[in-house]
């Protein structure tokens, strides 16, 4: 049962720009990974909703103030060094993502940054985000952040790690913390699932 056009815009009104460019990205990606029921679709879409700021923002924004630095990375960064590159995210992110996550060479955090509609972050996960769908990420990472791409990576690392089963089981928090690695923006994660259960009913 495909997700329409209005149905979508209950549920993430903010996406009014895009969403016509979403829909058939996004069904087309439920399809392929089985996120084919309405507990499977209402989790998928409230996830992926609230991960891009309702499908507006496709790229991590990485612009933190020196505050931001110290409260998000406390352990990469002193008062000092967190001063010193406030406010410019290319030189944060190869900081806070150099030498893990499949980054090895000087500019990977940059590089491979969070994009798309989960956040697809670190070299091993572009790498095998690729492997599983054919496509190029390591050498294009761009390509996440189109809408065709932004749906079927989301679909395939929600497929990957379980979480149709977790969706299955009413395990909204344990999904949460498989894309989030905590429970940050869970109050909108779970406002969104429940408008889009009611959409989908």
């Amino acid at each position: 049962m495909p997700i329409t056009q209005q149905q979508l815009l209950q549920i993430l009104p903010q996406a009014r720009q895009v969403a016509g460019f979403f829909v058939p990205a996004l069904n087309a990606a439920m399809s392929r990974f089985k996120i084919d029921s309405p507990v499977r679709m209402a989790a998928f879409i409230a996830q992926v909703g609230h991960e891009s700021g309702q499908l507006t923002r496709m790229v991590e924004n990485l612009n933190y103030s020196a505050q931001g630095l110290l409260a998000t990375w406390p352990s990469r960064f002193t008062a000092q060094t967190a001063a010193a590159v406030a406010r410019q995210p290319e030189k944060i992110a190869n900081i806070v993502y150099a030498g893990r996550m499949g980054n090895t060479l000087p500019g990977d955090g940059w590089k491979y940054r969070g994009r798309g509609l989960i956040q697809l972050t670190g070299a091993n996960n572009y790498r095998a985000a690729g492997a599983a769908l054919g496509l190029d990420l390591v050498n294009h990472p761009e390509l996440v952040e189109q809408q065709e791409t932004a749906a079927l990576v989301a679909g395939w690392f929600w497929q990957s790690n379980g979480l149709n089963e977790l969706a299955d089981a009413g395990q909204f928090d344990k999904i949460t913390r498989a894309i989030n690695g905590g429970l940050n923006g869970q109050a909108d994660r779970l406002a969104l699932r429940d408008a889009a259960v009611k959409v989908l009913a």
